[in-house]
């Protein structure tokens, strides 16, 4: 009996190698897929957080310049101009941006860039973020 067992046991071994190499192989896989995963993931997220940020920058850099070239304007619709300015700064600061947790991110972001559009209109100015980066690639310092 303990002979037929050990002979069972050796072709247990060799019926059950399939599903052991299959369960290595997965765990292994996973593994891996993992890790890369993990570097996919945190380049991907570099590299949209970069293009968020220069998005936003520039906004805020937008709105200073125009919010200093308007103030020498005592006109009406100059001052028009600066108030919505300064409501377009005031919205970019108030919102957290730094937070990429943060649930209300997307809606301050749509809120930012809605607020952009209306300054833009008011000033009579293009309003696609994307030519004004297009637009300032070919420069070098």
């Amino acid at each position: 009996m303990a002979r037929g067992s050990g002979r069972e046991d050796s072709f247990d071994c060799i019926f059950l190698a399939d599903d052991r190499f299959y369960l290595e192989g997965y765990r292994e896989g996973f593994e891996a897929g993992s890790r890369r995963g993990k570097l996919e993931g945190r380049r991907h997220g570099a590299s949209h957080g970069a293009k968020f940020s220069t998005e936003i920058s520039f906004y805020y850099g937008f709105a200073i310049s125009w919010k200093c070239f308007l103030q020498k304007d005592v006109d009406a619709k100059s001052r028009k101009r600066v108030k919505a300015l300064e409501t377009f700064l005031m919205l970019i600061q108030m919102s957290s941006h730094e937070d990429a947790q943060n649930k209300n991110l997307q809606h301050n972001v749509e809120r930012v860039r809605a607020k952009f559009r209306q300054v833009c209109s008011l000033l009579n100015v293009h309003t696609d973020f994307n030519d004004y980066i297009k637009g300032s690639s070919g420069m070098s310092f």
